[in-house]
């Protein structure tokens, strides 16, 4: 392949899937996303990067392939209870000024979390944790929580709901004991399920943030889209988040990675503290 066509296919593919998932993908990362790509040229049998690049845009693949393309560039990094700080605010601020809200104006008691870039499910499954600790505790509310991903991978990851126990590790044992079930069985050696009753709580689904519209209840109390919007150049991140706020309940919450507060520049959401805004 000349540096030449490598080049070209490159800066194609990177403009494509910009437009399509609005990831950037800097020169600087050419190297990891090849590698990355190299799995699935060596899969279909292909003999070099640049007879896949071909298909993809010479001979019309592109469409039947954009799932495991999106899969492969994705970035996935999650875990249980990371950054903690947004889970104390969510339990000990955001949860009970929702509780009260509604108590005061004879809605239902209920409360709806979206995790928007939900990954592998982790993020979601420790809220779903923590407020069903606030409910056994005698919070009276009902809850419902959303996962959405571009990768369809990690979607089907989430409903499975099974962990390495070292994936685990940052549960506290109080909940693991409650929450996890340890596997016992040959297949399942190292690894846990999160219980039935849990589960049942959490629906997961494919969403594209760069959709124009998104397929989800306008009246959500809670939205977590962490760590995503630092891989948007900012005009998406701009459109992400109008969209985001159009599906809060007035007064809802938006909780972004610690790191992205500049990134928040909507009218009508409120910051109230590091990554955290309300909806006005």
């Amino acid at each position: 392949m000349s540096l030449s066509r490598a080049k070209s296919y490159h800066d194609h593919f990177a403009e494509v899937i910009s437009r399509e998932t609005g990831i950037k993908l800097p020169s600087g990362k050419k190297v990891m996303i090849e590698s990355r790509l190299r799995r699935r040229v060596q899969s279909l049998g292909f003999n070099s990067l640049e007879d896949y690049y071909r298909h993809l845009f010479e001979d019309g693949g592109f469409g039947a392939e954009r799932d495991d393309v999106i899969d492969l560039i994705t970035t996935n990094k999650t875990d249980f209870f990371r950054e903690p700080a947004h889970f104390r605010c969510l339990m000990n601020d955001m949860l009970p000024e929702i509780l009260r809200r509604k108590q005061r104006l004879n809605k239902p008691v209920d409360v709806k979390f979206w995790s928007a870039a939900c990954s592998d499910g982790s993020e979601a499954y420790t809220t779903a944790m923590l407020l069903e600790e606030a409910v056994r505790n005698g919070a009276g509310f009902q809850y419902a929580i959303l996962g959405t991903d571009i990768s369809t991978r990690m979607v089907e990851a989430a409903k499975r709901a099974i962990y390495t126990t070292e994936a685990l590790a940052p549960v506290p044992s109080a909940l693991r004991k409650r929450y996890v079930m340890q596997g016992h069985s040959e297949d399942m050696r190292g690894m846990a399920r999160i219980v039935p009753a849990l589960r049942s709580k959490a629906n997961f689904t494919h969403l594209n943030l760069m959709d124009d519209t998104y397929p989800v209840d306008q009246d959500v109390d809670i939205i977590f889209l962490r760590n995503v919007l630092i891989y948007f150049e900012p005009e998406d991140q701009a459109r992400v988040i109008a969209r985001l706020a159009r599906h809060l309940t007035p007064q809802g919450y938006l909780v972004v990675g610690h790191s992205e507060s500049m990134t928040v520049k909507q009218p009508n959401l409120k910051q109230l503290a590091t990554a955290v805004f309300q909806k006005e």
